[in-house]
């Protein structure tokens, strides 16, 4: 087959397929790789800068309510938390993960020099780098990349969507993205993707095998993988009806049948709220809760719970003072919620933000988040976060 007639025929390029660059090995690689029996990392992204403030909600405050004269939340009705912080009510659902001490928060996490561009500083938390600089690798994939010499498969590092964050790209080794396993693995029994590997130039090895077609064979083989690993296990505990609860119902999946990865990747969009935010984040904050809810109870309930750890981050929080639209505008620090069944210390892990001090209208932060990855790295994951972030961070002792 010729080269031009390859890529216009090769229609699986919209549906993730060319994502991982590294050569295919046998399938039993990975599974004797240092990944095998090891713990799961589950990261939650919600895109277009969550509002920390309306989310994890400083009553105790006067300032709060005199900030957000119309969008703040009354004191009766938060879902209390301590004598000065309460949750929003439409995170009623992880009241009991809260209370079972499966849940952290941590107020006031963001780094020097904030960039309030939705896409800038989503680059910046998926790449840890520092604001002024412009890093082509992910925080996730560095780590596949410094762990997973053996891994030539891109299932190592799984996200839930249909294309690749910038966060599980290292520069040898990448994740995979499988939003449904039984559709991609259909996608690489299609005709033309099988013709292609029956039919390839046997001269080429693996030094010279083109680009394109490496990842059609990897691609083909995780796909393989994935489906008939992952049917084998069929979770009876029921998930909410909505596209982000069924991203953690295919987690789930993955994580009790046995796939041998370590992290996975899933997001929900939509809290630009620039205006109309009270409904809008109520909605998303709900969605969010029960999601996660379900998912740390099925996780219990099948004994995988203490092996799972959960961060759920947003690219940055709101301005402190609401705008004239009832919502708020981009700003700085956030709150980032950990879950898991081994927290060392439950609950909320620092002071509430400050907002007597802010700058410039916006919170200061108190937490790099990086202080955060260093600790997954260094405790969960048990490899050298300073190799992979670029520098020495301390931790918080979550873990």
């Amino acid at each position: 087959m010729k080269r031009r007639s390859f890529i216009k025929n090769s229609a699986l390029a919209s549906a993730g397929a060319f994502l991982i660059p590294s050569f295919l090995k046998p399938l039993e690689a990975l599974a004797n790789s240092q990944l095998s029996g090891h713990k799961n990392l589950l990261i939650i992204q919600l895109s277009g800068g969550n509002d920390g403030l309306n989310t994890i909600v400083p009553y105790g405050m006067d300032a709060y309510y005199q900030k957000r004269k119309t969008i703040s939340i009354a004191p009766n009705e938060l879902i209390k938390l301590d004598d000065l912080q309460g949750m929003n009510p439409a995170l009623a659902s992880l009241k009991e993960v809260y209370d079972q001490g499966w849940m952290n928060i941590v107020n006031s996490v963001g780094y020097p020099n904030p960039d309030r561009s939705h896409f800038r500083s989503m680059d910046i938390w998926q790449t840890a780098s520092e604001s002024n600089e412009f890093l082509s690798t992910g925080w996730l994939g560095r780590y596949l990349d410094s762990s997973c010499a053996d891994c030539s498969l891109p299932y190592a590092g799984i996200e839930v969507d249909d294309t690749l964050s910038l966060a599980l790209k290292g520069a040898g080794k990448k994740g995979i993205a499988v939003k449904d396993p039984a559709a991609l693995f259909r996608n690489t029994r299609e005709p033309f993707f099988k013709d292609v590997l029956s039919n390839h130039d046997q001269h080429l090895n693996e030094d010279n095998l083109g680009y394109l077609y490496k990842t059609m064979i990897e691609t083909s083989s995780s796909a393989e993988y994935i489906q008939n690993t992952s049917k084998m296990y069929n979770s009876k505990f029921i998930y909410p009806d909505s596209p982000f609860a069924n991203q953690l119902k295919t987690v789930s999946k993955f994580i009790n049948s046995g796939l041998q990865t370590r992290v996975y990747y899933v997001s929900l969009s939509g809290f630009d709220t620039h205006a109309g935010q009270k409904a809008q984040q109520g909605r998303l904050l709900k969605q969010y809760a029960e999601g996660v809810s379900a998912f740390i109870k099925d996780l219990k309930q099948s004994g995988k719970l203490d092996d799972t750890l959960v961060l759920t981050f947003s690219e940055f929080g709101r301005r402190v003072e609401q705008n004239a639209s009832n919502g708020t505008d981009h700003g700085t620090a956030n709150n980032v919620f950990l879950f898991g069944g081994k927290l060392k210390k439950p609950g909320i892990l620092n002071e509430a933000p400050d907002l007597q001090n802010l700058d410039n209208g916006d919170l200061k932060y108190q937490v790099d988040f990086r202080n955060l990855y260093a600790e997954i790295l260094d405790k969960w994951l048990n490899v050298n976060s300073s190799s992979i972030l670029n520098k020495k961070f301390s931790g918080m002792g979550f873990i």
